[in-house]
């Protein structure tokens, strides 16, 4: 109806236009000579017709709490705030590209620096195990020029101690405005360090609490300096989303949680600015006439539309294709509907996108748990030790079908992973130990071990007969946690079938995830309480290999604090694990110290990889400039170069 309204007026008003500009007849002047009545008439230049301002439309499932950038944090408000900030950084493929900043800092270009440091009792630090510490006899740490752990030194307390420490510089592009005309200034970014590290705003301190001095050297410099052992990998990116000094700094950090300004209509540099937040219905931008791209004609876009639409998947769907969206962010409701939405792209009525990770779901083995601290005695009722050889566990690998299943479940659109890095992770690797689907290779494994099938019924588990530290009699049933999701129940329905085959008797318990992920010594997966349990980690720029150490165990003695709710403890991962952590990308060893690490983990197999996690959302069929990247912090990661109908590319 707008749109037939508007292009009412816009003829009406031509039509006035047209009319005005005939001018009617009048008696020439006295004395005038009358114009030949055959004279040509004068031309009439029609008036322009008026361009309506083009709109996106983003529906999103859920409306943000906030687009303050410290009051919380979800999907949803990333989505918004992409279009209000501009990156610092974009990440594509586990890879950060500087987006307001000159470069990103490297230790090769002399912007990144490792130097030499004395360090004293007392003195912050961080040890050897990555905590921050204060230095006294009997820490552990890396001395000046180490990085890993056989050349650790244990501190005396009294011998002179030189460590590294790590300090970065930004440089940020001239040029680049507030959306009310304000120059952008490393001072913004050091204002907005100081907010982070308020005691009053929710952030994650780490970081923080591991820095020695954020300053700004000039209007377009910052620099970071990081406590003495801090040599952190990620550290081209420890430069602080700028805000607005010059229009917030009377408010506190407590105030700015709430206020108006900061959560309702913030400022930013990006593409668009906040126009209107009607509640529970949509947020409304508009073009930033101060955009540093500007000149690239860069938004596409006059407006930008966010909707909440709630999340049933299969009413987005129909969103998209009656036009009231264009784009419906990422829906995990998709991954049910998933032929119908390739039919429907095939169709050509919209496009479908999907990526896989990096969250990988796998089934972790309970090989030590937390009723074994005090010594393992099957005698007095701790539970028979099941999975403490590795060959037990690499054949629960080989009895699951994982290929078959991964390709009904998700239409073939993932891959079984033999690691915890996606094939998208730069130090992916194509060749770890894989653990194929191969039930006689399992029961062969399985006798080896001691696991004796004596009826060759799928119905009666094998049983011990000589399995070291098992009672003989011991059936192998074992009893799977995880979370009541739909395809978790399915997932689980299959690997108890697989495994059946094998002669591995198999239950589950289903749980919500408030249950399942409760602290230890309670819940089940951090009190260690279970033999199998289905859930996934994330595989993000760091490796995950640390979700494995020994010294991540949860225990009675670390008040339950730690990942590697499996128990598993092998010295040669550890210190694989511990040189992978304190490597730097700049590192000629980077790849291979991190890939060593993970090829032990699928050698020892503490957790069976299931499948990437997939990602899907959906647009108009016209659209471009789309790109799903899971390690992105939003689906509009690229918001302000989106396009659809004939100005696309390939249109």
């Amino acid at each position: 109806m707008q749109r037939r309204l508007f292009a009412l007026l816009a003829c009406t008003a031509l039509f006035l236009a047209a009319c005005q500009s005939i001018a009617a007849p009048t008696a020439p002047a006295e004395g005038a000579t009358s114009a030949p009545t055959d004279a040509p008439a004068p031309t009439v230049e029609p008036s322009p017709t008026p361009v309506p301002p083009r709109t996106l439309t983003v529906c999103l499932a859920e409306e943000p709490q906030t687009l303050y950038p410290y009051g919380g944090s979800s999907r949803s408000m990333w989505n918004v705030l992409e279009a209000i900030y501009d990156g610092p950084f974009d990440t594509r493929s586990f890879t950060a590209q500087p987006v307001i900043l000159e470069k990103l800092p490297s230790l090769a270009d002399g912007d990144a620096a490792i130097q030499p440091v004395s360090v004293q009792a007392g003195d912050p630090v961080v040890d050897s195990g990555g905590t921050l510490v204060a230095l006294k006899p009997g820490v552990t740490v890396f001395p000046a020029g180490c990085s890993q752990p056989n050349c650790a030194v244990t501190w005396d307390g009294s011998s002179a101690l030189q460590m590294d420490r790590l300090s970065v510089t930004f440089k940020l592009k001239a040029g680049v405005l507030w959306s009310d005309g304000a120059p952008l200034t490393a001072g913004d970014s050091v204002y907005s360090f100081n907010l982070a590290a308020d005691l009053a705003t929710p952030t994650n301190k780490s970081v923080i609490d591991r820095t020695s001095a954020y300053t700004a050297l000039d209007a377009q410099t910052v620099q970071w300096t990081g406590v003495p052992g801090y040599v952190e990998q990620r550290y081209p990116t420890f430069f602080f989303l700028p805000l607005p000094q010059h229009a917030w700094q009377g408010k506190s950090a407590a105030a700015l949680l709430t206020d108006e300004a900061s959560s309702r209509a913030p400022l930013g540099w990006g593409p668009y600015v906040v126009d209107e937040w009607a509640a529970g219905d949509h947020i409304r931008l508009r073009k930033n006439p101060n955009y540093f791209r500007a000149a690239e004609g860069l938004p596409r876009f006059d407006y930008l539309n966010f909707t909440f639409k709630g999340s049933p998947a299969d009413s987005a769907l129909m969103s998209l294709v009656g036009g009231e969206c264009d784009i419906v962010d990422q829906e995990p409701g998709f991954l049910t509907m998933l032929e119908e939405l390739i039919n429907t792209q095939n169709n050509g009525r919209i496009q479908l996108y999907l990526a896989q990770g990096p969250e990988w779901e796998h089934l972790d083995f309970g090989i030590r748990p937390a009723s074994y601290d005090d010594g393992y005695d099957p005698a007095s009722g701790d539970r028979p030790d099941l999975f403490g050889d590795v060959r037990t566990r690499r054949a629960v690998a080989m009895c699951i079908d994982r290929q078959k299943m991964a390709s009904e479940l998700f239409n073939g659109r993932v891959q079984v992973p033999n690691g915890y890095l996606s094939p998208t992770n730069p130090l992916f690797q194509a060749d770890l130990p894989a653990y194929s689907y191969d039930p006689q290779a399992a029961a062969a494994l399985l006798d080896e071990v001691g696991w004796r099938d004596g009826d060759s019924n799928p119905a009666t588990p094998r049983t011990a007969a000589g399995v070291a530290g098992v009672p003989d009699g011991t059936p192998l049933q074992a009893h799977l946690v995880t979370t009541s999701a739909a395809l978790r129940q399915e997932v689980a329905r299959r690997i108890g079938a697989s495994l059946a085959e094998c002669g591995i008797g198999l239950t589950t318990g289903l749980q919500d995830a408030g249950a399942l992920f409760a602290p230890g010594p309670d819940g089940p997966l951090f009190g260690r309480k279970f033999d199998l349990a289905m859930f996934y980690w994330e595989s993000g720029v760091r490796s995950p290999c640390l979700l494995y150490t020994s010294a991540q165990i949860p225990s009675a003695g670390n008040q339950w604090i730690g990942a590697n709710v499996a128990g598993f403890s092998n010295a040669a991962f550890d210190s694989a694990c511990e040189s992978a952590y304190w490597a730097l990308p700049d590192q000629p060893d980077y790849a291979a110290r991190n890939q060593a690490a993970e090829r032990l983990f699928a050698e020892e197999l503490p957790a069976i990889p299931l499948y990437y996690q997939l990602k899907a959302a959906i647009s108009r069929p016209d659209l471009c400039g789309l790109d799903l990247d899971v390690t992105a912090r939003s689906l509009l990661w690229n918001i302000e170069a989106l396009d659809y109908g004939p100005g696309c590319s390939g249109q």
